[in-house]
């Protein structure tokens, strides 16, 4: 028997398919879940909650948390633009589960997150999810290390055509805005790995003027021109892809004397000045960093995530949760199964669960960031294993 289980279930009833997915999640365990996540993928928010207290009843009494979602992973595939219900239930012997709700309050001229709990010296990793709308993720996420230094934070933000249209599931309860999640500690084996889906071009440069987000310099030539010249020196194939949508790297190890696929914080290119010579980019960089410029294809997305989880530092893995970009599925891959599939050859017969995200949250280099166009995993080992 196993501690780690996972359902998917299609159709136009997701109440019906919400309880078959936890049922299915359910059945292989050796022991009554500890924890449960469900992830619904469907057109009419108030069926999605429905649907998600028939999935909190069917559980019970684990914990359940979960999100709306643009598709869903499970049962070893994904689906997307459908009707569909993936759940996912453990067995956590000896962890301590700490549900939390957060909501912002505002407070002068600034926001205040609160519901989060109090960090403990046992403190694992957190599970996020957050409406895109009415939670400020990125603030949160990013200022994370200082509020819980150590703490891990993994997860996505729900799928919301519109405002209002979010719905996160958290012990029965369901709500249309704000953030949830849960805090595991304890004696839990745990690990995360983000893969960015990207390879650099171009040399590493430093950035020699910026403001904010703002690149001016780089290796002390106009940032524009810079940019012009790796792109005029690159194969036509890479040209193109540079063309699609090219992003920037920023180094996470100064100290390195080489930095490579991996190695770097991926952000994009989000706009430029012809004028001044300036590129603007998705994040604040600090003159003196490392950068690089990257792109991104199928190939070296499916290269990066299966080059990490093969140096994977948990063995073997039991179960995992994959929250992928829905940019990613069928977007990117020739199907919506591709991710779900390089899980399942990496780690054998697992309970892998999860969603594809309108934005991935995971840790790179020991602090927690929000990305795009990322594959984000939080895996479970051997009970006991630390």
């Amino acid at each position: 028997m196993a501690r780690f289980g996972d359902g998917l279930a299609l159709g136009p009833d997701l109440s019906s398919a919400a309880v078959s997915a936890v049922e299915q999640a359910l059945a292989p365990l050796s022991a009554a879940p500890d924890l449960v996540c469900v992830f619904i993928s469907g057109d009419d928010p108030e069926e999605i909650a429905a649907a998600a207290r028939r999935a909190a009843l069917a559980a019970a009494p684990a914990l359940m948390i979960g999100c709306s979602a643009s598709g869903v992973i499970g049962g070893g595939r994904g689906v997307e633009d459908a009707g569909a219900v993936s759940a996912w239930a453990a067995v956590l012997p000896g962890a301590r589960l700490e549900a939390f709700r957060l909501e912002t309050l505002k407070a002068e001229d600034k926001l205040i997150v609160v519901g989060m709990p109090e960090g403990q010296d046992d403190d694992v990793v957190g599970l996020l999810l957050a409406d895109p709308y009415s939670f400020p993720v990125d603030a949160f996420v990013e200022r994370s290390d200082d509020a819980l230094p150590g703490l891990a934070l993994v997860g996505g933000l729900a799928e919301a055509g519109e405002h209002g249209e979010a719905r996160l599931f958290v012990d029965g309860d369901v709500h249309e805005d704000g953030a949830v999640g849960v805090v595991i500690g304890g004696a839990v084996s745990a690990a995360t790995v983000v893969s960015q889906g990207a390879r650099p071009i171009g040399p590493d440069m430093v950035v020699t003027k910026a403001d904010e987000n703002v690149l001016y310099e780089l290796a002390g030539v106009p940032a524009l021109e810079k940019l012009e010249q790796i792109v005029l020196e690159l194969p036509e194939d890479e040209q193109e892809l540079a063309g699609r949508g090219l992003l920037i790297g920023v180094a996470m190890d100064e100290y390195a004397d080489e930095h490579e696929r991996g190695d770097f914080l991926v952000r994009g290119v989000v706009g430029a000045d012809t004028d001044s010579g300036a590129i603007a980019i998705g994040d604040v960089v600090d003159v003196g960093r490392t950068v690089r410029f990257q792109v991104r294809d199928a190939g070296a997305a499916e290269e990066e995530l299966t080059a990490l989880l093969e140096r994977f530092d948990l063995a073997p893995v039991e179960g995992a949760l994959l929250i992928s970009c829905n940019g990613r599925g069928q977007a990117m891959f020739p199907d919506s199964d591709h991710d779900a599939k390089v899980l399942d050859r990496a780690f054998g017969p697992a309970g892998v669960g999860g969603f594809f995200a309108a934005g991935e949250i995971g840790p790179v280099a020991g602090r927690n960031h929000v990305h795009g166009f990322t594959a984000s995993i939080l895996a479970f080992g051997r009970a006991g294993d630390r």
